[in-house]
């Protein structure tokens, strides 16, 4: 009856009804006078948390699952990523845009002042600490998020997002377009966390209809490729030429020190007081760096996370024959390998990964990369030729695996599960490993991202896959590009040790400049010296 009435009193815009039915066991809300979205939230108590539509005189939560109810945690409908519909389908209301709603947490108290402007934020609203780019449903972006959709987007973490070979996927050509973003501040803290704040982009089966190419994996931990910048592009770098070559590339890939906090790609170059003020890329933890535990690190958080049960993200290194760094694949399994043929079949770990979908970003150029190849970059998957990883993680007597290959590769041989090993073997003996390795480390991304490979990935080695270049979702955006050296201008001093950098400013000059002066100086002397002597 609730539903029915409120369906008409909406289509002649009376949407102010609660208590018209006389059926209802619970006490019809009723607001303080001239409530606000800072406080509303703290005259209900609530069962689960959701975002507050205001609806004539009272309020509907839609909540994480995206089921609509009113305050007192009557059903109303279920909302569909722009409308909310009711049982039957029918609209109830229409160009809903979570941005522009207050978020209320479960357990909000009546008589407390409200928390919740202290809580999770509205991806793109004001109280957010997110990029104004993160806003589902946002009618200010460039572009929808997920094309191919008449509602524009999917609500985060909708379970209907990715239907692996189900003819009812909608199809599109890209997976998620980025909006436009200036001075994008990144999400910190949790991946699993921070994916949530971002819509699930809609993919298509792409089984049998594109190109096929295959995984290998490595984590290698140092400084990526695409964190270096180039001045004619070479090696898929970005360019830093001007302003908009620069960020056309997504900018430079982030770098971090030893304790993961991101660092500058880039600084003025080492020898200021001498020649003109040009860039010098910030040391590699892999390579150049003095000592090399102050170099650059991958950050952490580019370790692969799960959207859901069938769609991931994650970063790789390509080949330069078909990639370059900023771009994105989408990926979808075949429940085959590599190496497969008549005498050496797929294995359960192939199977179980079949129709799963993922979405990767080449932060790395691999010469040794083949065409339609994508070196994953998972924890636990081999250092390959470099290896900073063993700067991070110093605990003595670790099983480090294959340089080539890592943990799976380690549990394949020997008396652990052996080459035809089941499903269930193969992720118990990586986890092991994983948790051995990481587990009690001050790093728990890597762990994280080490356990998805056994649990998400199916501990498959080698799978092969369908894959075709699309535009990069939001998310994968935000974890890659730097926050802090988005300009080809800087007045960041180089430093050849970062791992004394804690956080915080960073030493920069004003003692230099891009002319000389009369004495054929481009820096003060004096000044560069004394911002020289300043130390983290």
């Amino acid at each position: 009856m609730k539903k029915r009435l409120l369906s008409s009193l909406l289509a002649v815009g009376a949407v102010s009804m609660f208590g018209a039915c006389s059926d209802d066991s619970q006490s019809p809300f009723t607001p303080p006078v001239g409530p606000t979205p800072s406080n509303v939230c703290s005259y209900m108590t609530l069962t689960h948390s959701g975002w507050l539509l205001e609806v004539g005189n009272s309020y509907w939560i839609i909540g994480d699952d995206n089921k609509v109810t009113d305050v007192v945690d009557n059903p109303v409908g279920i909302f569909n990523g722009t409308s909310i519909v009711d049982d039957a389908g029918n609209v109830l209301i229409s160009n809903v845009n979570l941005s522009a709603q207050q978020r209320c947490e479960a357990g909000s108290m009546p008589g407390i002042e409200s928390s919740s402007s202290a809580g999770t934020a509205i991806p793109g609203s004001s109280a957010t600490p997110v990029s104004s780019a993160v806003n589902p449903g946002s009618s200010s972006s460039t572009g929808p998020v997920n094309p191919g959709s008449s509602s524009g987007v999917l609500p985060p973490q909708s379970s209907s997002a990715v239907n692996p070979g189900s003819s009812a996927v909608e199809p599109t050509s890209s997976a998620a377009e980025s909006s436009s973003s200036n001075g994008t501040v990144k999400v910190v803290g949790n991946p699993e966390e921070d994916v949530k704040l971002y819509p699930v982009p809609t993919l298509k089966n792409i089984l049998g209809n594109g190109t096929s190419g295959w995984n290998t994996r490595y984590w290698d931990a140092c400084k990526a490729h695409c964190s270096q910048t180039s001045t004619d592009g070479a090696e898929g770098k970005p360019k830093i030429n001007t302003q908009a070559e620069y960020e056309s590339r997504h900018y430079t890939a982030r770098v971090c020190n030893i304790h993961d906090i991101e660092i500058p790609t880039f600084t003025y170059s080492k020898g200021l007081e001498r020649y003109w003020v040009g860039i010098q890329n910030t040391p590699n933890a892999c390579q150049e760096a003095s000592p090399a535990s102050g170099g650059g690190f991958t950050c952490t958080d580019m370790a692969p996370v799960a959207v859901n049960d069938t769609l991931a993200y994650a970063f790789v290194a390509g080949s330069d024959a078909t990639t370059s760094c900023g771009k994105c694949f989408h990926l979808q399994y075949d429940g085959s390998f590599k190496d497969a043929d008549g005498n050496n079949a797929p294995k359960g770990t192939h199977k179980a990964l079949k129709g799963k979908h993922i979405i990767v970003m080449a932060s790395n150029i691999g010469h040794d990369v083949k065409p339609g190849q994508f070196d994953l970059m998972v924890p636990g998957g081999g250092p390959g030729i470099f290896n900073a990883l063993q700067l991070q993680i110093t605990k003595p007597g670790i099983e480090w695996g294959a340089t080539y290959g890592g943990f799976l590769t380690y549990c394949q041989n020997g008396e652990k599960c052996g080459y035809d090993g089941s499903l269930e073997c193969y992720q118990s003996c990586v986890k092991d490993m994983c948790d051995a390795a990481f587990g009690d480390s001050k790093y728990p991304n890597l762990l994280r991202g080490c356990r998805w490979f056994a649990d998400w990935y199916m501990a498959a080695d080698n799978p092969t896959y369908q894959w075709e270049e699309v535009e990069c979702p939001q998310y994968l955006v935000d974890k890659y590009q730097t926050t802090i050296s988005t300009s080809i201008e800087t007045k960041i001093l180089f430093q050849s040790d970062w791992s004394k950098y804690k956080g915080g400013e960073f030493i920069t000059t004003d003692a230099c400049s891009k002319t000389p002066n009369a004495q054929g100086e481009y820096c003060d002397p004096d000044q560069l010296a004394a911002d020289k002597a300043k130390t983290y």
